[in-house]
């Protein structure tokens, strides 16, 4: 692989470097703090409205932003696809870009975590009491910051993650658009219940032709007869998912978009996840059958390696405003 040295079979994580605070600005922040109804709370007393239809109806959009060593992860990228999602969902933010910007980060300074999960999301609000008329809601912004989560911890991703296909089907974009970051999870958890049931760590769906599409808060790559080839379409354009096509094109791996089948997914050389809740974590069964020799594959190994190295290097990174303790 050009731009990669032969490569190890295992994972390897940056050691932190301890530069950047670790202690909330007050105690009532030390497990993470909320911005709801335009004020900071605690995480654990933030509160949305029983009414709200982001909560009623699944009405709401949000991105996921992901801070390491001091540091947010493309944020701007992350700002401008939520503005996007926002739009298509024809909602109106009472919040400017500007300020969200403000707000994720005083977010992170409130508890001084160095390693952070943001998420963002608007909901539609609600329309008054007797109306059902989606044009009377007022949306609403709301965020939250808690410690950095993997969706496989470092020692999982170290064996690779055991993968169940499910029979359900992701939910069509002809009936939600995929291209907004989107709460329509239901058919993700009860396929989740299908893996377990099936003795599988995580589960990706198929699309309404039976092609591989996506799984809950993650894109899927395969490494196909050389090449990696992950979902074009019915999936979310994931922030991770455009780094690890970034990154293949620097080290000079082949990697496009196209089909992607249940029986090439079983087949593959290789296989990954892409996700903000970890970046790139190997697969290594599939429905209880090895890929390959049931190792994280050398691709999957040089593109983790190289994720990792270049965060902690600063690439696309925002550092946080943190200030110190009174």
């Amino acid at each position: 692989m050009t731009g990669c040295s032969e490569p190890t079979r295992h994972l390897v994580w940056p050691t932190a470097s301890g530069a950047s605070p670790s202690h909330p600005v007050e105690t009532r922040f030390a497990a993470g703090a909320a911005y709801v109804d335009g004020q900071f709370c605690p995480i654990d007393e933030a509160r949305i409205p029983l009414l709200d239809w982001g909560f009623l109806r699944s009405d709401a959009c949000q991105e996921t932003i992901s801070v390491w060593e001091g540091a947010f992860f493309r944020l701007q990228d992350h700002l401008e696809r939520f503005q996007r999602s926002i739009g298509r969902l024809r909602m109106t933010s009472p919040e400017p870009p500007d300020h969200i910007r403000s707000i994720v980060h005083e977010l992170v300074v409130l508890p001084g975590f160095k390693n952070a999960y943001v998420q963002i999301i608007m909901t539609r609000g609600r329309p008054p009491i007797g109306s059902r008329d989606i044009r009377l809601c007022r949306n609403r912004f709301q965020a939250f910051a808690m410690p950095y989560m993997w969706v496989a911890t470092p020692d999982v991703q170290a064996r690779g993650m055991s993968l169940h296909i499910s029979a359900r089907m992701r939910v069509p974009p002809q009936s939600v658009d995929p291209m907004v970051k989107h709460y329509h999870w239901l058919d993700f958890q009860m396929a989740l219940f299908d893996a377990y049931d099936a003795g599988a760590e995580t589960v990706v769906l198929l699309d309404v032709d039976g092609h591989v599409a996506e799984g809950p808060g993650f894109n899927i790559f395969a490494d196909i007869g050389g090449r990696l080839v992950t979902p074009r379409h019915g999936v979310l354009d994931g922030m991770t998912r455009r780094t690890a096509f970034e990154l293949c094109r620097d080290l000079g791996i082949e990697a496009a978009d196209g089909q992607l089948e249940p029986g090439q997914l079983r087949g593959a050389n290789e296989v990954f996840l892409t996700t903000t809740a970890g970046g790139i974590i190997p697969v290594t069964t599939i429905d209880g059958c090895k890929v390959a020799d049931g190792m994280p594959g050398p691709k999957t190994v040089c593109l983790h390696s190289e994720y990792w190295k270049r965060r902690t290097a600063g690439w696309y990174a925002e550092p946080v405003a943190y200030r110190q303790k009174p």
